[in-house]
């Protein structure tokens, strides 16, 4: 069944795999992006290009309420080209702002406009150190001295509102590191990785498949317990857009 859906973060790396996923599956999709010279190449891969900066509550909430989304999408990150190493430290705060405040706006925005479900891009490697593979339910690693709390305080802000404003049905994706188009890693860049076109794929899926609650989306074999997502979301790791 087609939806109007309103994907934040178009222009992202997984964002601009997703469009295409979206569209060839009939829904209609207006796409974000803080860059006005962006704007052209999402109307190119099927999105109605909206430029909008999350931070702005106000705007935030007249665009997804025109839009007026069955279905939100927040595949936004503010991470530097490449996760390039030397700027990744001044990178998380900015990006943990993002998971907190600018899904705050997000999901209070979605909540007016009246969509049934909220679908959050998370990450799966923060699990609180134990016995891996870690499923779903085990604890994050919230200890005082892990040196990426900045990051995991971000990641638990989002997915506590993405799934629990009710009425909005939160799903939250725990994606491994990325490899891919747009990611600046070519090959995986470790076990429990995922490529870009699966997570793309992971989100197509949620649209109409899954229960509210969090699904760990990454390669088998790695740290994370990806069973949940095959089986509810009929996921596979080995999904690849064509050329």
């Amino acid at each position: 069944m087609p939806f109007r859906i309103f994907l934040a973060g178009a222009s992202g790396a997984v964002g601009r795999r997703l469009v295409p996923l979206l569209r060839d599956a009939g829904h209609e999709v207006s796409g974000t992006t803080r860059d006005p010279a962006k704007a052209e190449a999402l109307r190119r891969l099927g999105a109605e290009p909206v430029v909008v900066d999350v931070f702005d509550a106000r705007a935030l909430y007249r665009a997804v309420t025109a839009a007026r989304p069955q279905v939100v999408i927040h595949q936004l990150t503010d991470l530097p080209p490449g996760l390039d190493p030397a700027r990744m430290a001044e990178a998380a705060p900015r990006n943990a702002r993002i998971r907190s405040e600018g899904t705050r706006n997000l999901v209070a925005a979605a909540r007016e406009a009246g969509a049934r479900r909220l679908i959050a891009q998370s990450i799966a490697w923060v699990y609180a150190p134990g016995t891996p593979p870690y499923a779903e339910d085990q604890p994050l690693d919230r200890s005082p001295d892990n040196p990426r709390r900045v990051s995991i305080d971000g990641v638990m802000a989002l997915e506590t509102q993405v799934l629990h404003t009710p009425p909005l049905e939160g799903i939250v994706l725990r994606y491994g590191p990325f490899y891919g188009p747009g990611t600046g890693a070519d090959a995986p860049p470790g076990p429990g990785a995922v490529h870009v076109d699966a997570a793309a794929r992971a989100a197509l899926l949620a649209v109409d498949r899954g229960r509210r609650g969090i699904f760990n989306v990454a390669e088998p074999g790695g740290p994370a317990l990806v069973e949940k997502a095959v089986r509810e979301l009929g996921w596979d790791a080995g999904f690849r857009l064509p050329d």
